[in-house]
């Protein structure tokens, strides 16, 4: 495995590891991280406030972290804890094997192949290195005896992707095609289709594509060969593959697609003129109603770069939480269209800490391809301080803790599967990050993974552009009435200028709820620019309620508020134009008010348009955002936070609004153009294949 250098055991203490990463960090998570990768074994167990002089009893996350990071006599045995489940006693069992590289054997992993979705993942993980070391023969005997005594349901398919995934051929064609006859599950059906396909003779027990119950299936059945990537004697360099699994390419601001839809379409293009580069793959997801308007796999978005729709049998594209349900089916899905270009994927680079991730870091190594992964601090910033007092009671809050740790497992996966992790600096470049994967300090001696400067291209005018831009400010001002518009009379008001998509962690609810707090509807404008243009997914649903409520017990606010939907990225960056070159009296702000940006691609499109902004403390904005020298920095974790924030940009100066926006387009200029990040990316990219 290609990680096995950030094996805990390989990864001794480090002196030059900050000082606050140590045994004794307030933080449960990090103290419990800590200790295991440096192979101390101590866990710093949290303990839940009790009186004075007592011995408190563990909290819920205590003893998930005390089972799922102790070793050896000092790890909690939540079998005997009644506060706890035998599926957390389990998944933390077979994270620990995984972490450790300790293989079970392969009847004892197999015993946990009715578990729940998190406990599947870590099987999964485990599952190489047992095969590995018991033997391929041994391994497909186990499966095959399972498989043929009375499985039936999820746990099946499980089984059969297990098998795809090790090359292992437990079950004859006549047996699987019998199965997916017989099966009352879809899942199990396509589990069976995918190991048919890999199977010897498999494809001729196929069912026909005639008898598919709609496009997903008819493409499992049939799947194309379609044309991707440069021809074998196209340009020398290598060939990239960047992901996006989550929401859509072409539709930023919308559902799921943030920014990272416009930095990698951006990117894309731009790596694809890099020297060294000889193609980029931009690798998506097409769920039903995808498949419905366009059942093309492949497209080509512009010279050299590719866009890949890996097909998902979901109504929509999956969320982050439900990509588990997808994961068997993505790395097929991958490894045989990214397996049948003309030229092989040499690197391929994934983003975000989620089950869509790990399959496609699985679909590399099937590939031979090399990994990157950019590594983020999340969800482990502020885990320990959410859910300190988790109420295992409370079904939500165990489901968002254990889900929390997860990701946390899954992060720690991708780095060991990957051959290169880059980071986003955060305030103190990339400590906080080695802070939370104690096994990264290793890295660059000491200081952690390299952090490639993320950027934004470069604006283009239209022809017409001034025609455009007094349309969009006509737009903006035509009605008071209408919730997508403000009212004309008070176009000479000051704005404040939000962009995002509509979700709970964007905080745009908390915005609107701190802005008629301190009175500022009385004084100015607010504009919200995100969502989907129809029904949207239940989050933005969720957002629109709570401002809509806010607003029906402020009515005399609604007029100046404005909540207009997605739009492409060349009419928001006018729009931002357009109202920085509006008079210093009619001033206008860029406020992002999210309770966590990793890195905040809106806020530099607005000090690239030259409005002064004002973004959160937490996170990687405040590596770039200075307070008081190209903007403000704001507390954004709850609504007092936002409140002062926004009477300190209220009470600035006509000249400091100046010298912030112009040391803020500056910056931008200078320091995070998308070529610039082309370039650096492109150095990681080859030297990651020359070692």
């Amino acid at each position: 495995m290609a990680g096995a250098a950030f094996a805990p055991a390989s990864v001794p203490h480090d002196p030059r590891r900050p000082a606050h990463a140590g045994h004794g960090d307030h933080d449960a998570l990090v103290a419990a991280r800590t200790a295991f990768f440096d192979g101390s074994g101590r866990t710093g167990q949290a303990s839940s406030p009790g009186r004075r002089g007592s011995t408190p009893a563990p909290d819920e996350l205590a003893r998930l972290l005390n089972a799922e990071y102790g070793r050896g006599p000092r790890a909690l045995s939540l079998g005997n804890d009644p506060g706890a489940t035998r599926q957390d006693a389990a998944v933390a069992e077979l994270r620990r094997a995984a972490r450790l590289c300790t293989p079970l054997t392969p009847e004892a992993l197999l015993a946990h192949r009715d578990g729940s979705p998190r406990l599947i993942a870590a099987l999964t993980e485990v599952w190489p290195d047992t095969v590995r070391r018991h033997g391929s023969r041994h391994a497909e005997g186990v499966l095959r005896t399972v498989l043929t005594d009375s499985v039936d349901g999820p746990a099946a398919g499980c089984l059969l992707d297990l098998a795809v995934g090790s090359g292992l051929h437990p079950l004859t064609p006549a047996e699987t095609a019998a199965l997916a006859e017989k099966s009352a599950h879809r899942a199990v059906r396509h589990s069976a289709w995918r190991y048919l396909h890999q199977t010897p003779e498999g494809s001729a027990h196929l069912p026909d594509p005639g008898r598919a119950a709609d496009a997903y299936e008819r493409l499992l059945l049939a799947p194309p060969v379609p044309v991707l990537g440069p021809d074998e004697d196209g340009p020398s360099g290598q060939v990239v593959a960047q992901t996006m699994l989550l929401g859509r390419l072409d539709s930023p601001g919308q559902g799921m697609s943030g920014g990272l839809a416009v930095l990698l379409g951006d990117l894309g293009d731009r790596l694809a003129e890099t020297d060294g580069i000889a193609g980029v793959v931009t690798i998506v997801v097409a769920a039903h109603d995808d498949l419905a308007v366009d059942s093309r796999l492949v497209h080509q978005r512009g010279p050299g770069h590719w866009v890949l729709r890996l097909p998902v049998d979901a109504p929509t594209p999956p969320a982050q939480q439900d990509m588990h349900h997808h994961r068997p089916a993505l790395t097929w899905w991958s490894t045989r269209l990214l397996g049948g270009m003309a030229r092989p994927v040499d690197v391929l680079h994934v983003r975000y800490a989620d089950d869509g991730s790990l399959a496609l870091a699985e679909a590399a190594e099937r590939l031979g391809a090399a990994l990157i992964f950019t590594a983020t601090p999340d969800p482990h910033r502020d885990l320990a301080a959410r859910h300190a007092t988790s109420d295992p009671a409370d079904p939500t809050a165990a489901e968002e803790l254990r889900h929390d740790l997860h990701r946390v497992f899954v992060a720690d996966r991708l780095v060991a599967r990957a051959g290169a992790v880059v980071g986003i600096p955060g305030r103190g470049g990339t400590e906080e990050l080695v802070r939370h994967f104690p096994c990264l300090v290793r890295l660059n001696a000491g200081a952690g993974p390299s952090a490639p400067p993320e950027g934004i291209a470069p604006y283009r005018p239209a022809p017409n552009e001034d025609e455009r831009t007094h349309r969009a400010l006509d737009m903006l001002y035509r009605d008071g009435a209408r919730p997508d518009s403000l009212d004309p009379e008070d176009r000479g008001l000051p704005l404040l200028l939000s962009v995002g998509r509509l979700h709970p962690v964007k905080q745009q609810d908390l915005l609107v709820r701190a802005w008629l707090a301190t009175g500022g509807y009385r004084t100015t404008t607010l504009v919200l620019v995100g969502g989907s243009p129809g029904a949207g997914t239940a989050a933005e649903e969720e957002v629109r309620h709570r401002i809509d409520m806010l607003l029906a017990e402020s009515p005399q606010a609604s007029g100046r508020l404005a909540l207009l939907p997605a739009l492409p990225n060349t009419e928001v960056r006018r729009l931002q134009r357009a109202l920085a070159q509006r008079t210093a009296d009619v001033c206008s702000w860029y406020v992002c008010p999210s309770a966590k940006e990793e890195f905040g691609l809106a806020v530099l499109e607005a000090m690239d348009a030259g409005l002064p902004v004002a973004g959160p403390r937490r996170g990687g904005v405040a590596h770039y955002l200075r307070d008081q020298v190209n903007g403000i920095l704001i507390d954004t974790s709850d609504q007092a936070g936002l409140m002062r924030g926004l009477r300190r940009v209220a009470a600035t100066s006509v000249d400091d609004r100046r010298r912030y926006a112009a040391a803020g387009r500056k910056l931008v200029a200078e320091r995070f153009s998308v070529t610039r990040m082309a370039d650096e990316l492109a150095d990681e990219y080859i030297a990651l294949r020359s070692r």
